[in-house]
């Protein structure tokens, strides 16, 4: 599934409608969750359904398309998908049970509601909200799909405009050269990652640099009279403030990501649980800044498109075991280097991204050779249980990380 992006073009009385075909989108949804709480045993069909019973006695529901409604019936059936997977998995602490959404960006559409121009360049949205005529522009390029390939439209609210997404059904595929190349990558907060051959990519920080600018950007909201201009203003940009540092991570990942695939055949990288080590309250700003999760995504995603074997492997103990003699050497913070008894002295980091790299290798050595499917080497197997090892996994980023 491919997502094509564009901004949209139109009138102020068009991005009104789009207003409230969001409004109503949320309203299904939140309706579908308050039936699936008030009634035991209410299925997603049940909820399918009920999106007629609400078009029925609201006229504002009616108004969007039917295929509209039901999307946000499917969006609230996943919330409550979820809920139960996590129940049955006996995951620790809290199951995700299903909120109320509060503040709803987007609107998806499915085979109806829409017609796309002939040129590409337009989409007309064809049901009751009076969206109508949106001019596209982007660099994405949908001629070379046909429109029964779209499967989805979606209408997404950000802080500079609207954009329309399309989900094309395409299998995204591409075949190059084996390299013979293997890699093992160890993420910290002060240079970006380190890998096995000790090459290191530094950290560019966008939110650090950035912060001076947001902080004087959010005095600004502060100031102003709640509910003025001039107050909605100061939170526009604002919020362009964020969206762009958002854009600068997304395309630092993907970009990097992209070349760390394309020049080895195997790629091996700590499992690291995000969730868990943003509980460290001194580290989690500079954790959320580095973007170790979405770098993640990204490899998994070009390991797939370019047929490449990802293995995520157990951090625990890589920035202390000896990646020559496998005897473990406790370090303190200060200590960047890695010296052992062995004779081996590098940098710890590199010494780390051996050590992931060697774990690498020997999970997919139980289950076949370099030739091995990238969809079957995801590291599910290697992968770490929510909520083990916590204290470890924050222990070995505070020895990884500079002081803040």
């Amino acid at each position: 599934m491919l997502v094509f992006e564009f901004k949209a073009y139109g009138k102020s009385s068009q991005f009104i409608a789009v207003d409230d075909a969001i409004r109503t989108a949320k309203f299904i949804r939140n309706s579908c969750i308050r039936l699936w709480m008030d009634f035991k045993g209410t299925g997603k069909n049940d909820l399918q359904k009920y999106c007629a019973v609400l078009a029925a006695n609201f006229p504002f529901a009616n108004e969007l398309n039917s295929m509209a409604r039901q999307a946000s019936a499917e969006r609230a059936w996943s919330s409550i998908s979820r809920f139960y997977d996590n129940c049955k998995k006996g995951i620790s602490g809290l199951k995700g049970y299903p909120k109320f959404q509060k503040d709803c960006r987007s609107v998806e559409y499915k085979t109806s509601g829409w017609k796309l121009a002939g040129n590409r360049k337009s989409i007309t949205f064809t049901d009751k909200k009076g969206i109508g005529r949106l001019k596209l522009k982007g660099t994405g390029d949908l001629h070379f799909y046909q429109v029964n390939q779209i499967k989805r439209v979606r209408l997404v609210k950000r802080a500079d405009g609207v954009y329309v997404q399309f989900c094309i059904d395409v299998d995204r595929s591409e075949n190059i050269e084996p390299t013979g190349n293997t890699v093992g990558l160890d993420v910290g907060l002060k240079e970006y990652y380190t890998d096995s051959n000790g090459a290191m990519i530094e950290n560019p920080e966008f939110l650090r640099k950035g912060e001076k600018i947001l902080k004087r950007s959010q005095r600004r909201v502060s100031r102003k009279v709640k509910g003025s201009k001039n107050r909605g203003k100061a939170r526009q940009i604002l919020g362009n403030r964020h969206l762009k540092i958002s854009r600068q991570r997304k395309d630092h990942a993907v970009k990097l990501a992209r070349c760390v695939v394309q020049s080895n055949d195997l790629i091996a990288y700590e499992d690291l649980r995000i969730k868990n080590m943003v509980k460290n309250h001194c580290l989690a700003k500079s954790i959320n800044d580095v973007s170790w999760y979405q770098f993640r995504v990204w490899v998994e995603y070009f390991g797939k498109v370019f047929k490449r074997v990802t293995v995520a492997v157990n951090p625990q103990y890589s920035s202390q075991q000896c990646s020559r003699c496998g005897e473990l050497v406790k370090k303190t913070l200060s200590t960047r280097t890695h010296v052992c008894l062995c004779g081996c002295v590098m940098n710890r980091d590199e010494n780390a991204a051996r050590i992931i790299l060697s774990r690498g290798l020997g999970t997919v050595g139980h289950t076949g050779t370099f030739a091995l499917d990238a969809s079957n080497a995801w590291g599910d197997e290697a992968s770490t249980p929510v909520g083990e090892n916590l204290l470890e996994q924050v222990l070995s980023v505070s020895q990884e990380s500079r002081s803040l």
